[in-house]
This record gives C-alpha cells, structure tokens and sequence, in this order.
C-alpha cells in the first residue's frame, strides 16, 4: 500500500508536533511546517524520519499571504500530494482583559489562528478536491474548548478566534463533503504543552486541573490519537464535527 502524506502546520512543538510524531509511527509521509523554532523542528523531523518516512520542513508566518504561498509552491515542486491536513499553528499571548487589548494583538491573534488557518485550507481544497482533479482526502482543524468558554480576563481574543475557527470547520465541510474531502475539528481543553508558557501562565495546565472533572491536564499525545482517529478511514463518516478533548470541561 502507498504511504499517505499528511501536512501539519505548527509542528515544532505541543499538539502538532505529537501529531507528527503519531503520523511518522504510523506510516505517514510528512510536510511539517513551523514558524521560529528552528530547534524543536529539527527534532522532530530526526525522530520522524529515524520510523523510517519521508519529512518535508517547510518555514513561513501564516499571518504573511507570500509564506503560506511559498510553502505550497514548495509542496507543488516536490511533488508532495496531500492527502491530510493537520491545520494546527496558533498563537496565544499574554493574559488580559479585552479593554486591555491593542489593535495590533487583534491583527495578529486573527491573522495567524485565522485567516492563515482558512487561506491554508483553501489551498489544500485546491489540491485535495475531486472537483479539481485530486484524490480527496481529510482536514482538522485544531480549535479549543475557550471557544465555548470565551476565556473572560485570560484571552477572549484567542476564544473569539477558535470560536470562527469552529464555523469555519462546518461550512468547509458543507461544500466539499460530496468533492472526497471530511473536515472536522478539535477542541483541546487544558493540555500540558509549551502554550501556556507562551501566554505568560507556565503553570496553568497544573493550577487548571482542578477545574477538570477528570481532575488532571490533558497531553498532546492524547489528542494526536482523537486527530489521527478523525483522519483515519475508521472516521470515514465523519465530517462537520467539532470534538471537545477537554476531560468533560
């Protein structure tokens, strides 16, 4: 059986890079895209190809309209087809409220969990979609539970930009269901990843666990394998689904 290729935006670090490291084990051929951390990318691309792929490293800013073109230019001249999409990088920043918050933080926190997420699934339907010539394939769309919550006095802006992110993945997924292609998506709830440090709260996966009702943070690992899951022919009819991975919060 021919290897399957899958690209993973934001796989330097946390979800994505659990993610591909699932993927590797699981025989995929990987695109693995990262933004500035050149050390965690270089990491992950050794232990996926130690399993014996292929790896693609691909660097660009999904919030510049040039980058998110040069990296599929990149996967076109390569020959890469993708045949899944792991749309994973975001950003957070530091905690505030939203009387806090500056026009250049909004820009950016839209730009990047955003528009870059819906301008990178463009592209990947240009290629995937049986309308125009591919194979089909499967998206995720990695949101998160402050969708729902609107993560008042923390990061409504962030909250906000999952929560579009969430209708995004339901309309995508009306218009190319009958064109070969599922689009679902996730909803991380507390996670022990790097984010956290990112946002100014190196400790909040611990200090939020008590709010849990499984009473403890969620690992990236865990929700590779729910994103993995939803990609895999087992998920084959499931499209337009946001899946909460929040231990019931």
């Amino acid at each position: 059986m021919n290897k399957k290729n899958i690209l993973i935006t934001g796989a330097s670090s946390g979800i994505g890079a659990a993610c591909a490291l699932l993927a590797a084990e699981r025989g995929y051929n990987l695109a693995i895209h990262y933004h500035s951390n050149s050390s965690g990318i270089k990491l992950i691309e050794k232990k996926c190809k130690e399993m014996g792929v292929s790896v693609q490293v691909l660097q660009g800013d999904l919030s510049d309209l040039n980058d998110i073109n040069g990296i599929f230019s990149t996967l076109d001249n390569c020959s890469f087809r993708i045949d899944a999409l792991i749309n994973n990088a975001g950003i957070v920043d530091k905690t505030a409220r939203l009387d806090e918050m500056s026009f250049e933080r909004l820009h950016r926190m839209f730009g990047v969990n955003l528009i870059g997420p819906i301008l990178v699934a463009k592209e990947t339907v240009l290629r995937m979609s049986k309308r125009y010539g591919g194979a089909g394939g499967a998206i995720v769309n990695v949101s998160s539970v402050a969708a729902r919550l609107g993560s008042g006095n923390q990061w409504v802006d962030y909250a906000a930009s999952k929560a579009a992110l969430d209708i995004v993945t339901k309309g995508l997924s009306d218009e190319v269901a009958n064109e070969g292609i599922r689009v679902n998506g996730v909803r991380p709830g507390i996670i022990d990843t790097e984010i956290h440090a990112k946002g100014g709260a190196p400790n909040r996966a611990i200090d939020s666990a008590p709010l849990v009702p499984i009473k403890r943070a969620g690992t990236a690992k865990e929700v590779a394998e729910a994103i993995l899951f939803l990609l895999s022919d087992e998920a084959s009819y499931i499209t337009g689904t946001n899946l909460d991975i929040s231990g019931g919060r």
